[in-house]
């Protein structure tokens, strides 16, 4: 990470995911957000579940974001990369998703926050919306997702 980029704060998750377009927060079971682009989720807060549990205390972790990924590749350089702070469960598998700990979203840069939440958003969207994007994005006509540093 580059002097001039900045690390992630959690708020940048919502502020990534809500600055796309298409997107619709519902609320989980729980109350928690449910970020979706045409009724399909791409970023969601999960619910403490006995699958996932802290190494230390083994205690339900309360923290995990799921991010939908493009494909079982992109999944397994994620959680498969212990530079990354991204992991998985048994729960999981077969799942094009990796989880990540609210606590640990300063360990990325804000860049590579965006880009991870753009792919999530990129996984789950119309091929139509997709295309859309990208190329508004190609013309230079967008603006970057939520607030700037």
């Amino acid at each position: 990470m580059g002097s001039a980029e900045r690390r992630a704060r959690l708020e940048d998750v919502h502020a990534l995911a809500r600055g796309l377009p298409h997107v619709t927060v519902v609320d989980g079971t729980s109350g928690n957000p449910v970020y979706q682009v045409g009724g399909r989720s791409f970023i969601f807060f999960r619910t403490p579940r006995p699958d996932a549990l802290d190494p230390v205390t083994g205690e339900r972790l309360t923290d995990v974001i799921v991010f939908w990924v493009a494909s079982e590749g992109d999944k397994q350089a994620l959680v498969q990369d212990e530079s990354t702070p991204f992991f998985t469960t048994a729960h999981f598998d077969g799942h094009p998703s990796v989880l990540l700990r609210a606590g640990r979203v300063g360990e990325l840069s804000r860049e590579e926050l965006a880009e991870l939440v753009q792919d999530a958003w990129l996984s789950r969207a119309s091929a139509r919306r997709a295309a859309a994007w990208l190329a508004s994005r190609a013309d230079g006509a967008d603006a970057p997702a939520g607030p700037q540093p």
